[in-house]
């Protein structure tokens, strides 16, 4: 048998020939030791020319493909390609990594930088997104993330001058970006007219916000700001690929082959054309440019880096050549000389010294090369090409001595024979051609029969390696015969050719793709045993050799007990997490339910009161003394807590699946657990309060199955049993991930974190011992080297030892291997078996094994100190057990209190003495299942039998212990007491069943009458004279007890049988099967008997465990599919059913449970299945036993009325209720609303035709007919397009506007979002997108306009050292994190800064945002589906923790105003109280059960008390008073109608509600309640309102702000009750009329909500308000001011005379809505434009009658604007067809004369439409419009309004398309209308989604 071990020498990798310069830029820099880092391949390379050598850093496993480099110039951050890319940043100077960073990218990283002090790195994907992100390198966290473009992006760079600026360029775009917050916001670059929008390639930034970038045109862009200011045209003659910014200058680099200097200011310094120079050539094009000082480093598209000297500028030095693009196949050594020849598809020849390190000769050939070979002798070179010829060159001058073209195909292999007298070519036409060499190469022989291409020949097979290629980049060689080999990354794509040089020094390769030549140094065997001293640095032995797969065939047998454990494998059909999906899949089932009256759930409940069990049998390490000598460990889904003292138990059921592991905190009062799960969690508890201090998950799929705290208690590291073993690395107490990598193949049994580095630990497992140390988010781990002392054994415990570098672990076979730093020095025979357990002491060890030995040693495990030997002999008189056996397997120790603890695998705890003598403490059944459960019927006492071949008998007093246990030869599945407690009979799983003594269970009796499994057992009540026995073979046989004979047999039955009860009378037999069938049966005979369901609840039974039939009908779940009921159990007073089910959850049913789906209570505890309940005989005891779980627990039963509520109650039920309270037309219009963005926003007019800006134009009369006017006209000048106003002063364009004045509030659909700033003296609101800081005593407002859409939500920070600091949320679609996602803005309302925008993952906005009591932290609430839950740091930006709220809306979530962890959400039928533990959230739901008949309802509003209160408002009007989360009193009718808001006072703790309430002498919409809402005050606001319905309340001093869904704004006096308006607006929208008055500054809106309304600009407030009881479209003054004419939607119109606001007149000739309505300058008609298509004149000189004297024809479609011309008699109509018409006034005939048109001097100029407007429509108005449009007075300005909500302003006339113009921002969706007002002082926009008026002062340019 030939040698089965991998070689023992090895490769180490020397040189690298090539650079990468195609597909990349600026990737060549200097390092701070004046070396040159660059990279090929997936290698970074550190050159240093001086002593001409290489580094290689190879912590990279596909190509690199970006590279940056640190502004200390030492560290490098390079990017791969893959599909899970990662960033390493390393040290150029040790070549080691310092940081991985990973998981966010997909398929590549394209380009990376550092900012300026280093501490944070951009980088951006390859994916279609082009995803930017941010990191903090050093921790490994991401800090940002956003989408970067939808095109590649070449290049990005921070802004050096100036922090939190960034700056990417790429395909037609360069976008500048600040970060704020956990945000990177884009400004698009701005072209203008200065230069041409074209692709970016590269930028730098210098000072003042000045970038230079370079174009693919070769001209170079200059931006100020957003803003390109100028170009320097032909910079280079093509693409600018490189841009280096120094000290002196810039330094650039073309295509064109020319490197360009520049000076600061971009002045050019000088020229170096590389292509001129010696060295250059055709076609040379410059990728990377980098200028130190006087030197400048350039690499080229094909592979070679050139340095230059400044003052030698025209001779460039050539420092690294490389084969330039296109694969590289032929690879050949010179037999002699150390030489190597290398051909390319760049068809160049090149012959390198594997010496001298570099390119000797250089030849082109006319075609691609595919293979090389060199003649013994060393003289000729064979070339085979790619089209099938050959060439044969002389090696010595490269002159051809012959080229021969005899196939078709690529020559893939030439081989000269070893004598030299042949040479072979094989090609990709499957055969291979022989020629003789001495005869020129003539053709002498072929061989074929080849089926496929040929790679590889070799002619004699006295070679004593055989080397192959494999495609995906690894190179393997093998020592003869097929035996095992070494793998070796460096090529990154497919290693295509290996040879070994002439005398087997080297090994060289190339690769396909990365075309590189690599040189790997041979190390042979003897050499390798100097070499073991050397300290291993991670990159210089061999090269990071992996071993081969099959590496571990060697190793020793597992032992049995290992075995069985790697072969569980914990995963569920079903976890508990996929409850919510599954009940939403029945919601059907559910909505025929719920509209069922259903069962109340019991009002008793049961609370866990002992557990026997712990869990030994796959767990190790598990068992610990606390601080206070309890002692802490694990047995099915709960952490107990033991006090041995009292012998009681206390339990943390945070976890609702198995535990798997448990470790203690340093200062041993917390305990960290982790349990199985589809998202598998840690949680992190204290054993005093049993209360979570945090909960770690979504790194862990399936279950956690190690952890470990560090020696500081700060971290935490943990093992996942997922297939990678994945290990992670946490900062607990903040919840975060640190680190995370995969760990192994195999299983892991253990993680410890270094006492002395917590940046370091060892993992140890199946064949598996490595040891990592952290690096930014991931860890590198490096295997135990064993040297020549054998193979690496299966590791079961390690410990570090009594310095950083030692660690000790214990193998499956005995030893312990003592390890220093990752070197084995030596192993100590322990224990006979596995040593399971190990724990360091201050002086010594101690250790565990299979041998069941404790063997105490010394600190160098020198001397055994001392073994205990675990054996019954030893035990201690106060045992609560027995012992199973003698030296049970140990699997867990811990020392303290002068003990040692011991935990075995047959789930047993003892304490051994240090003297000896040993206490059994807990015990529970071993592995297996246990399903046989009976209680007995008159003492406290059970008896369990389980699949571990055990009988056991438990004391249920409070002595608590296991009395008796017997062994089996078979497992069990059944048992069952007689009725006088004597007998006890157990069914075995072989078929057979025994009767035995209870006391001494010594055997009474035995039957073996079937083949399948006993699955249930009963004897017949009273004298117990029968007993049936149940069998998975579908009969129940009956026996007589006394003559011990089988007297009947039951059968019937189709499935196995599940569950049997006897009748009272002990006739009848009850009977459940799997296949769920309720059967009855006569006994003793057995015959079937049908009987009714009626009838079945009036017999009396002697015991209940059924759960099918018409009682049991609601315990089967709403996902009953997936999960069975599997054991029920019901009180001797037959009222309550405990069930149990494969869910682990233990339920209690009120009994009868008729009706399905009852309501329940329910307790988790059991991990999966709970396979049988039992009631002890009196009902005080619930006894449950856990199946896989092997546990057995104890359930207190506690009556209704004598229980405190406990924290560990149960939960409720699934279902809610189908009431909840009531319906209210505006909770249902909040709840329903959907959220519009503008970004998406369509027309709100419906609109047809063809737009504008795509219509062609017509050509004028003149044009048609081809008449030439001559250039100078006699004609007059062209007359003014519209009449000016103010003649006399000189036109003065405007150039800004400035948001001045908002008239309006968002009442309608938000809530809580009017507060008090400073003492009272400023409120902030919001409306629209603009936040608004009010001043109570002047009026004046001011804005934050930073939001892009719609504001939500906003909450103030109550805390000092926050004063007026705002949280206000917004809109926004997809939670892609770009732009238009919602976000989160933290500001100052004083001087409007942004601190920090929180981009949210809730997709379509943000509804309720919350400070925390600290204000550190901020809740936010979304509009999701899943509505969800999200806790920032908003100083830092980052999300803490995040969770999915309720399936319906959440209105509000607030902080406790005293808490940073606990805050309560409130919703559709939600009400919940949460906790924040480290990043995770903990949440109960309100417990409603405590008071008679409360339901569930839509909570709406949420306030707190002291001592833990909390107050909810409800949709009916009451008010809940919680404590904790269970209710505890209802305050009925707090309000007649919803109670909207409440708020708590903090100073007083009074509580202030406000709801919907018609006005009456007791009741208000505001309510002024004590602390404990006991008594109250009322407030009624003198609104004049039908019904007050108040959205916000807010309490200062003395006074009460409130806001109402009528949009005003109101302080009422707490002392006299009076109320004060402060702010107005409308209610409802859209604001369709807008007129202003013509000499002074007020003006008029007209609104859906049926009210005109008079706005006083100058005193900033509402005048007065007309309501019209019909919505108004339009509205109008007269020339003089003293009319206004106001047109509805239902067609009426109405004149009023202005001073009296009496009705002049009115008139309804249409019967739909009015659009526009307007008097003609001479005050002589009005004309009257409406949705009929159509205009009527009315004259008013005629008196009020109103008659129409005439109306316009053929108007295309319905009315939009209409303008008089100056002279009253022409009307210019813009109508829906997007065609503008002109009519005569009042005959109403179309004018179609344009030249007579174009002469017209128009009035006013309101028309969105006609060639002067043309350019106000955008390039981007597909679905949306323009909707209004105004000229100033002066006639040179036009302000227009579109769907986008944008503002802008344009030079009038614009007949130019897209014309330039500014944008201002702050309306919602739909601006409806705008006006200027009298002298162009002000701009007027009316909103439309937003209902309100933003009023804008007008910049005038100056002179």
């Amino acid at each position: 048998m030939a040698d089965q071990n991998a070689p023992n020498s090895h490769l180490r990798l020397e040189w690298v020939y090539g650079y990468r310069g195609h597909q990349c830029r600026n990737n060549l820099y200097y390092t701070a030791a004046k070396e040159i880092v660059y990279f090929v391949a997936g290698v970074g390379v550190v050159y240093s020319p001086r002593e001409h050598r290489q580094k290689f850093y190879l912590g990279h496993q596909d190509d690199i493909i970006s590279l940056a480099l640190h502004p200390e110039q030492v560290l490098v951050a390079t990017g791969q390609v893959g599909k899970e890319p990662y960033i390493c940043v390393w040290d150029s100077y040790t070549v080691q990594t310092i940081s991985i960073l990973k998981d966010v990218h997909t398929h590549g990283i394209a380009c990376l930088a550092f900012d300026l002090d280093g501490q944070r790195l951009v980088s951006v994907g390859l994916d279609s997104k082009n995803t930017i992100c941010v990191w903090d390198w050093r921790r490994g966290k991401m800090l940002s993330m956003a989408p970067g473009h939808t095109d590649r992006i070449f290049d990005i760079s921070w802004d050096l001058y100036q922090p939190n600026k960034l700056v990417s360029c790429g395909v037609k775009h360069i976008k500048f970006w600040s970060l704020c917050g956990n945000s990177l916001t884009p400004k698009r670059g701005v072209f203008g007219k200065t230069g041409d929008l074209q692709t970016i390639l590269c930028l730098a930034c210098a000072r003042d916000e000045v970038t230079h970038s370079g174009a693919l045109n070769g001209d170079i862009y200059v931006w100020k700001g957003i803003n390109l200011i100028r170009t320097i045209q032909g910079a280079h003659a093509a693409g600018i690929f490189s841009m280096n910014a120094c000290e002196e200058g810039f330094a650039t680099g073309g295509r064109d082959g020319c490197v360009r200097l520049w000076d600061l200011n971009f002045k050019p310094i000088t020229v170096i054309d590389l292509r001129e120079t010696d060295q250059g050539y055709k076609g040379l094009s410059v990728r990377s440019v980098c200028w130190r000082g006087d030197h400048i480093l350039v690499g080229t598209q094909d592979s070679e880096i050139f340095e230059i000297v400044v003052h030698e500028r025209n001779k460039p030095f050539l420092i690294m050549q490389g084969h330039c693009e296109g694969e590289l196949w032929a690879l050949a050594v010179h037999p002699t000389k150390p030489l190597a020849m290398t051909g390319s598809d760049d068809r160049s020849v090149r012959i390198w010294s594997l010496i001298d390190h570099a390119l000797i000769a250089r030849c082109n050939m006319e075609e691609p090369i595919r293979c090389a070979a060199v003649s013994t002798d060393g003289i000729h070179l064979a070339l085979g090409m790619k089209d099938g010829s050959f060439t044969v060159l002389r090696v010595r001058d490269m002159t051809e001595v012959v080229h021969i073209k005899d196939r078709k195909e690529a020559i893939h292999e030439l081989k000269y024979s070893p004598d030299g007298t042949f040479l072979a070519a094989g090609s990709n036409d499957s055969s291979v051609d022989i020629y003789g060499v001495i005869q020129r190469y003539k053709k002498v022989g072929e061989c074929v029969g080849s089926l496929s291409f040929i790679t590889h020949m070799d002619w004699s097979s006295d070679s004593k390696y055989l080397q192959t290629n494999d495609g995906s980049g690894k190179r393997l060689f093998y020592k003869m015969p097929r035996a095992k080999f070494k793998k070796y990354l460096g090529h990154s794509a497919h290693v295509t050719n290996v040879r070994w040089s002439h005398d087997h020094q080297w090994v060289v390769s190339i690769g396909g793709a990365d075309h590189s030549v690599f040189q790997w140094k041979f190390i042979p065997e003897r050499k390798l045993k100097d070499a073991i001293h050397i300290a291993p640095q991670e990159s210089l032995v061999d090269s990071n050799s992996d071993e081969s797969d099959s590496d571990q065939s060697d190793v020793p047998e597992l032992d049995s007990e290992i075995e069985q454990e790697t072969q569980i494998t914990y995963r569920r059909q079903v976890y508990k997490e996929d409850l919510p999906q599954l009940k939403e899949q029945c919601k059907e089932k559910r909505k025929s339910a719920a509209s069922k009256r259903r069962e109340r759930a019991p009002g008793n409940s049961i609370r866990l009161h002992f557990v026997h069990g712990y869990r030994g049998y796959d767990c190790r390490s598990n068992l610990f003394y606390t601080q206070t000598g309890e002692i802490v460990y694990h047995v099915a889904a709960v952490g107990v807590v033991y006090n041995r003292q009292q012998n009681t138990q206390r339990f943390y059921l945070g976890h609702d699946d198995d535990i798997l592991c448990l470790a203690i905190h340093p200062l041993k009062d917390y305990v960290a657990t982790g349990q199985v799960g589809r998202d598998s969690s840690i949680h992190i508890w204290d054993t005093e309060t049993i209360k979570p201090l945090s909960v770690l998950k979504g790194y862990h799929q399936y279950g956690v199955c190690a952890v470990d705290f560090s020696a500081d208690g700060k971290r935490l590291a943990s093992v996942g049993i997922d297939d990678n073993h994945t290990v992670v690395l946490w900062d607990w107490k903040k919840g975060e991930k640190l680190s995370a990598v995969r760990g192994s193949k195999d299983k892991i049994f253990v993680v410890k974190i270094n006492p002395y580095m917590p940046d370091k630990l060892i993992t140890a497992g199946i064949k598996h011992m490595k040891f990592w140390r952290r690096a930014g988010g991931g860890l590198i781990g490096r295997k135990g080297c064993i040297g020549a002392m054998g193979r690496t054994d299966t590791m079961m415990c390690a410990v570090y030892g009594w310095t950083e570098e030692m660690a000790f672990s214990g193998t499956s076979t005995g030893d312990v291997c003592i390890w220093r730093d990752l070197f084995l020095i030596k192993t100590i025979k322990a224990h006979d078996g596995p040593v399971f357990s190990m724990h360091a002491l201050e002086k010594g060890f101690v250790t565990g094994g299979k041998d069941g030995v404790v063997a105490l040693w010394d600190d160098t495990f020198e001397r055994c100190l001392k073994t205990y030997a675990i054996k019954r002999a030893a035990l201690a008189p106060g045992s609560k057990g027995l012992l199973l056996e003698d030296n049970p397997s140990i699997r867990a120790i811990s020392l303290g209190h002068g003990h040692i603890l011991v935990g075995t695998k047959n789930g047993e705890i003892l304490e051994v003495d240090k003297s000896g003598p040993i206490t059994l403490l807990v015990q529970g059944h071993m592995e297996g299942e246990v399903w046989g459960l009976a209680t007995h019927p008159h003492l406290p006492i059970c008896a369990t039998v389980s699949d571990d071949k055990t009988l056991r008998i438990w004391d249920l007093s409070p002595s608590h212990c296991m009395l008796a246990v017997r062994k089996l030869k078979k497992g069990g599945r059944c048992c069952c007491f007689s009725p006088d407690g004597k007998a006890l009979a157990v069914g075995l799983n072989d078929g057979s069943f025994l009767m035995v003594n209870a006391d001494t269970l010594e055997d009474l009796v035995s039957f073996h009458h079937r083949k399948d499994v006993i699955s249930e057992i009963r004897f017949s009540p009273g004298s117990g004279k029968y007993l049936a026995v149940a069998s998975c073979d579908s009969f129940v046989d009956i026996y007589n007890v006394m003559s011990s004979k089988r007297v009947g047999i039951c059968k019937g039955a189709s499935s196995y049988i599940t569950h049997m009860d006897w009748d009272i009378r002990g006739k009848l037999l009850q009977v459940n099967t799997g296949a769920k069938e309720q059967l009855f049966f006569e006994a003793p005979r057995g015959k079937r008997q049908t009987i009714p369901s009626l009838e079945v609840e009036k017999i009396g039974w002697a015991s209940w465990t059924s759960v099918l039939g018409s009682c049991c009908e609601g315990i089967w779940p709403i996902i009953g599919e997936v999960t069975d009921v599997t054991a029920s159990c019901l009180t001797s007073d037959s009222k309550v059913l405990a069930t149990g089910d494969d869910f682990g959850f233990v339920k209690l049913f009120r009994f009868p449970a008729k009706g399905k789906f009852g309501k329940f209570k329910r307790y988790v505890a059991h991990s999966t299945h709970v396979t049988n309940v039992r009631w002890t005989h009196e009902d005080s005891l619930l006894v449950t036993v856990g199946g896989a779980d092997t546990s057995l627990m104890l359930w207190t039963y506690e009556m209704e009325g004598h229980r405190e509520s406990r924290q560990c109650d149960s939960e409720e039920s699934d279902l809610d209720s189908e009431e909840d309270g009531g319906y209210d037309s505006d909770v249902t219009r909040e709840n329903e609303i959907n959220y519009t963005i503008k970004a998406l926003s369509t027309n709100i007019r419906p609109m047809f035709g063809i737009k504008p800006h795509l219509q062609q134009k017509e050509p004028s009369l003149d044009e048609r007919h081809g008449v030439v006017r001559p250039p100078v006209s006699r004609a007059l000048p062209q007359p003014e397009k519209l009449q000016t106003n103010n003649v006399g002063k000189k036109k003065r364009p405007i150039e800004d506007l400035v948001l001045e004045l908002v008239f309006g509030y968002r009442g309608k659909d938000c809530r809580n979002n009017v507060h008090y700033l400073n003492d009272g003296a400023d409120i902030i609101y919001h409306t629209a997108s603009v936040g608004i800081l009010y001043n109570v005593a002047t009026g004046s407002q001011s804005f934050y306009q930073e939001h892009n859409d719609d504001i939500l939500c906003l909450t103030v920070n109550q805390h000092p050292k926050f004063t007026n600091l705002v949280a206000t949320g917004q809109v926004g679609d997809s939670a892609d994190m770009s732009a238009t996602a919602p976000s989160i803005h933290v500001w100052d309302a004083m001087n409007k800064q942004t601190l920090s925008v929180l981009r949210c993952y809730h997709s379509k906005g943000v509804c309720s945002v919350s400070f925390s009591a600290t204000g550190k932290l901020l809740l936010s609430v979304g509009l999701d589906p899943e509505h969800t839950i999200t806790i920032w740091k908003w100083q830092e930006g980052a999300k803490i923790a995040s969770r999915t709220g309720h399936n319906q809306r959440i209105f509000v979530a607030e902080f406790r105003p005293d808490s940073d962890t606990q805050f309560v959400s409130v919703g559709v039928k939600h009400v919940r109280f949460w906790t924040l533990a480290g990043r995770a959230l903990l949440s109960k739901k309100g417990l409603l059960s405590s008071i008679e008949d409360a339901r569930m309802q839509t909570m709406l509003s949420v306030a707190f008390g002291a001592n833990n209160l909390t107050f909810t408002g409800t949709i009916s009007g009451d008010v809940c008073v919680w404590k904790d989360h269970v209710l505890v009193r209802i305050v009925a009718k707090a309000h007649n109608g919803p109670v909207f808001t409440m708020y708590t006072t903090l100073r007083d703790g009074l509580i202030v509600t406000g709801g919907k309430e018609r006005p009456s002498k007791e009741g208000g919409a505001v309510k002024l309640w004590d602390q404990e809402l006991k008594r109250c005050r009322a407030f009624r606001l003198e609104t004049g309102q039908m019904t007050d319905c108040v959205r916000s309340v807010c309490r200062g001093k003395g006074k009460i702000l409130v806001g109402t869904r009528n949009a005003e704004i109101m302080e009422v006096g707490e002392k006299n009750a009076a109320c004060n308006i402060l702010i107005n607006g409308h209610m409802d929208g859209p604001i369709w009329g807008l007129a202003t008055h013509p000499s002074r500054d007020f003006f008029l809106s007209a609104a859906e909500d049926g009210t005109v309304r008079l706005w006083d600009i100058a005193e900033k407030k509402m005048l007065n308000k007309v309501s019209l009881g019909h919505a108004a479209r339009t509205v109008s003054y007269s020339p003089e001011g003293d009319m206004v004419a106001i047109g509805m939607k239902n067609g009426e119109f109405i004149i009023l005379l202005v001073t009296s606001l009496k009705i002049w007149g009115k008139k309804r000739d249409r019967s739909s809505a009015i659009q526009d309505i307007r008097f003609s300058p001479d005050s002589r008609y009005l004309a009257v434009g409406t949705s009929e298509n159509a205009v009527d004149f009315y004259d008013l000189t005629l008196g009020p009658t109103l008659n129409r004297v005439s109306y316009c024809k053929d108007i295309p479609s319905f009315v939009i604007q209409m303008d008089f011309s100056a002279d009253s008699r022409f009307l210019q109509v813009s109508t829906g067809s997007y065609k503008r018409q002109v009519y005569e006034v009042p005959s109403g005939r179309q004018l179609m004369d344009q030249a007579v048109i174009d002469r017209i001097t128009w009035a006013t100029w309101t028309s969105i439409l006609g060639d002067e407007v043309v350019g106000i429509w955008s390039r981007h108005a597909e679905k949306a419009d323009v909707n209004c449009a105004c000229v100033s007075h002066s006639g040179i300005s036009l302000v227009t309004g579109d769907d986008f909500g944008m503002v802008k302003l344009f030079d009038f006339p614009c007949p130019e398309k897209f014309a330039k113009h500014k944008r201002f921002l702050g309306h919602s969706a739909h601006l409806t209308n705008i006006r200027f007002t009298s002298g162009d002082k002000y701009v007027v926009s009316a909103g439309g989604d937003d209902c309100s008026l933003f009023i804008w002062k007008c910049v005038h340019m100056l002179h």
